[in-house]
């Protein structure tokens, strides 16, 4: 199982999707990033030398942000959002839907399981 930045990568996979198993690269830039790196994207992840890891490691290094930053930049602009009070801020802080989605129905992802009137647990 290699480690590229790491993350364990998945080895019966292809690097193709394998790759993808770091936050912040998707299908289009594991594609992209494969092809700089000049290693066959159909490649199993447990065929990889050394040497392909390094350079895919390099370049992720390099010209990408992923993994530990990616993630504290996201958590960065979304505090600055609550911050200013804007409205994307107010449904990030109340736990809704930030991007128009309706509430009325659905959004149960974001506002977890319902909360039924009568439905506590009698206390004896």
């Amino acid at each position: 199982m290699p480690r590229i930045v790491g993350v364990d990568i998945p080895a019966g996979k292809r690097m193709e999707a394998s790759i993808q198993y770091i936050y912040g690269i998707g299908p289009t830039l594991a594609l992209k990033l494969l092809e700089e790196a000049k290693v066959d994207p159909d490649v199993r992840a447990s065929k990889l030398t050394d040497e392909d890891v390094k350079r895919i490691t390099l370049l992720l290094q390099q010209k990408y942000m992923i993994e530990g930053d990616l993630r504290r930049d996201v958590q960065q602009n979304i505090k600055r959002l609550v911050s200013i009070n804007c409205y994307r801020g107010t449904r990030h802080r109340k736990g809704l839907p930030v991007r128009g989605q309706r509430t009325s129905t659905n959004a149960r992802t974001r506002k977890g399981p319902k909360k039924l009137p009568g439905a506590r647990k009698k206390t004896i």
